[in-house]
């Protein structure tokens, strides 16, 4: 490849991990204030319509490209920073598990805030974890 390609994947990586943080963010506060009305109509846990779901598959499609382009070295994520991002990323996904069920127990904005950002948070990164995971893996087992 040369390297006008590489630096336009470099930007797609850029872009898709932007749009990805924040429609993740945008979506955490809609649903904080959706579970926080009681209008869990058209919530990423309960759905009535498609409109989260295709939320839900853009986050999972922006996470996917994040960590196919930094598999292929041209994402936003070095090499050095992978141990890293696993790590955040794993952290993340506890952070979710733990503010998940946390909403109706924090009074308040607060509990739905953090269960909306964490969950919407969590859809975006756990595609980019996971290929990044089974690239370490792969990389690990590749050295024995």
């Amino acid at each position: 490849m040369t390297n006008g390609s590489k630096d336009i994947m470099g930007k797609v990586a850029v872009y898709a991990f932007l749009i990805g943080v924040v429609i993740a963010l945008l979506v955490g506060l809609w649903q904080a204030y959706t579970l926080e009305t009681d209008d869990v109509t058209d919530t990423l846990f309960v759905r009535t319509n498609n409109t989260g779901g295709i939320i839900a598959w853009v986050l999972v499609i922006l996470g996917a490209i994040v960590g196919i382009l930094a598999v292929l070295g041209k994402g936003t994520i070095t090499k050095a920073e992978v141990p890293s991002f696993l790590l955040a990323g794993i952290a993340l996904l506890v952070m979710y598990a733990v503010f998940g069920s946390v909403y109706m127990i924090v009074p308040y904005y607060i509990g739905s805030l953090l269960a909306g950002v964490s969950m919407a948070l969590s859809i975006f990164i756990a595609p980019a974890v996971g290929i990044l995971a089974i690239k370490a893996i792969w990389d690990i087992g590749k050295s024995v």
